[in-house]
């Protein structure tokens, strides 16, 4: 706990020694976590909220951000963004997050600039640099801070911060762009996108919290975490699920003996020069 509150310090200096702060948010865990604390640092009137809205997060996030903000009395604009119009983007290749992030970051920072915002900030902590993760280099090309990441906080930490705060984001799983449940190399839709939001959606409702529905053409790869793998055995909920994945588009559906894990569409890709 003493390293924990050393770090919590740090990060509260890092943010008091910005002139004002515009924090790219998306109602996560992270950036939840920044974002209460750059109010806590810098005022109501010191901070902006700006979340992305478009087809790559779902609906329910993006209403979660709006609850998010509010209870923190904090400011927040929603700019809308086409993915799909993104060079790299619909491609898929092993840089459409940089792609993305590159054009996304960057309209946030165009915004923030307009609103008196010359800072940005994201929510990138110390395990991001564990994964294969492109968008970091668009970030450092932005100009972007990442006030987390450079306090040393790892998830844990923010996660106990969250609880400490009294944040309801402190439980909340991982959730990523949709776009991250398409194998890489398989351009991207909008179709594919809405298929995916509403299969998440459809097995959020019967009570899987930490869950990916991965997207291979006419297969939904379902991944929930191993605990929970047996619920499938109920042949009434292999049933539903059966029927309303069909129902939306796919023709089969499979579950993942290995279950959930974060980034799993990058077991296979190679390091650049292979």
């Amino acid at each position: 706990m003493q390293e924990l509150a050393y770090k919590r310090d740090k990060l509260m200096a890092i943010l008091g020694g910005y002139p004002n702060l515009a924090v790219g948010f998306s109602g996560g865990v992270d950036s939840t976590l920044l974002l209460r604390a750059a109010r806590e640092a810098l005022g109501k009137e010191r901070v902006l909220a700006i979340t992305a809205a478009g087809i790559m997060c779902p609906q329910w996030e993006r209403e979660q951000a709006r609850a998010l903000a509010a209870k923190m009395d904090v400011r927040q604009m929603e700019i809308p963004i086409d993915p799909l119009a993104i060079e790299g983007f619909r491609e898929n290749t092993q840089e459409r997050c940089y792609h993305c992030k590159r054009a996304l970051f960057g309209k946030i920072v165009e915004t923030a600039a307009e609103q008196g915002f010359q800072l940005l900030a994201d929510g990138a902590n110390a395990d991001d640099l564990g994964d294969y993760r492109p968008g970091m280099r668009a970030v450092k090309e932005l100009g972007i801070v990442s006030p987390l990441l450079e306090a040393g906080l790892t998830k844990a930490d923010i996660r106990e911060l969250s609880r400490q705060y009294g944040l309801s984001t402190a439980e909340k799983p991982s959730y990523a762009c949709l776009a991250s449940r398409i194998p890489y190399g398989t351009p991207i839709t909008a179709e594919a996108l809405l298929q995916v939001e509403r299969a998440e959606n459809f097995l959020m409702d019967r009570g899987f919290v930490q869950m990916r529905v991965r997207h291979h053409g006419e297969v939904a790869r379902i991944e929930v975490p191993q605990a929970e793998i047996g619920r499938f055995l109920d042949a009434e909920l292999r049933e539903a699920v059966t029927d309303y994945f069909k129902e939306v588009g796919f023709r089969y559906v499979a579950l993942d003996l290995q279950g959930f894990r974060t980034g799993s569409m990058n077991e296979g890709l190679k390091p650049k020069g292979e």
